[in-house]
């Protein structure tokens, strides 16, 4: 079985009181979390140290935006994941969409983050996606799956058990278009196959999250695809309500039956 993930990507929002007051609106909602999902916030480095506090005793998981690939040393403004391990955090956002845009993050780089990450025992959450011109162009399949194999190059089974992988649609997160749950799980399918190729049935245990505006309004529909084993979750994270009612959807859909055969109807 695949247990959900729900997890809240909060971007650059949110200091202290913000990170005191959101955490506090959700728990209020949300007392307790089903065994059956597991639900995941990244606040600003800034407000970690808080999170993790105000969230000790609460079944509600920690993890960073970003972490640097070298162990220490001279990196200015970085964060390291010895660092983020010793605040408390157990995953880690690697290869972000704006990351790689906005800060020119290549395939080779995402994948040393990951290596990093892994080795500090931190799961990465892996972020792959096409732009809307590729899409347009035809080449999404294509893009997707050099990143993917990129990302879980030389990795052993140990290893990928430990990654999530989170499709991000760049096309559908604010530029008016829309993914449908049909593409979205179209997508899903063809990471889980290439994973499948590479690692056989390990792949089964591999969560896939759909990372483009997923939000009460779509989550029932998205999280009952067969291939779509959580989100990550951008705006909707910031407000408690939108939040937790994801959350709850999550846990009415329960636990994903992994199927024996995984396949894909689109190949590169």
């Amino acid at each position: 079985m695949r247990k959900l993930l729900i997890a809240g990507n909060w971007k650059m929002n949110g200091g202290a009181e913000f990170t005191s007051d959101l955490l506090s609106a959700i728990k209020n909602q949300k007392p307790t979390i089903s065994e059956e999902v597991d639900v995941l916030v990244c606040p600003t480095f800034v407000s970690l140290s808080m999170a993790i506090d105000q969230l000790h005793e609460s079944d509600i998981l920690v993890g960073a935006q970003n972490v640097h690939e070298a162990e220490k040393g001279a990196y200015t403004g970085e964060i390291s994941a010895s660092m983020l391990v010793e605040a408390g955090c157990s995953y880690v956002l690697v290869g972000h969409s704006e990351r790689r845009a906005y800060y020119h993050e290549d395939d080779a780089l995402v994948h040393k983050k990951i290596q990093t990450a892994l080795a500090h025992e931190l799961s990465p959450v892996v972020c792959v996606g096409e732009l809307l011109a590729e899409r347009k162009e035809g080449r999404h399949f294509e893009v997707v799956k050099t990143q993917t194999l990129a990302a879980f190059e030389g990795l052993s089974d140990e290893q990928v058990v430990q990654i999530v992988v989170a499709y991000e649609p760049v096309w559908a997160i604010g530029t008016g278009e829309t993914a449908s749950p049909e593409q979205a799980q179209e997508m899903h399918a063809f990471i889980r196959s290439i994973l499948a190729e590479q690692f056989g049935d390990v792949a089964q245990a591999i969560r896939l999250l759909y990372g483009g505006s997923m939000k009460p309004a779509n989550a029932q529909e998205l999280l009952s695809r067969a291939d779509v084993d959580g989100g990550l979750i951008g705006g909707a994270s910031l407000d408690a309500e939108s939040f937790v009612s994801i959350i709850e959807i999550a846990e009415s859909l329960s636990t994903k039956t992994i199927e024996p055969n995984p396949s894909s109807t689109s190949e590169v």
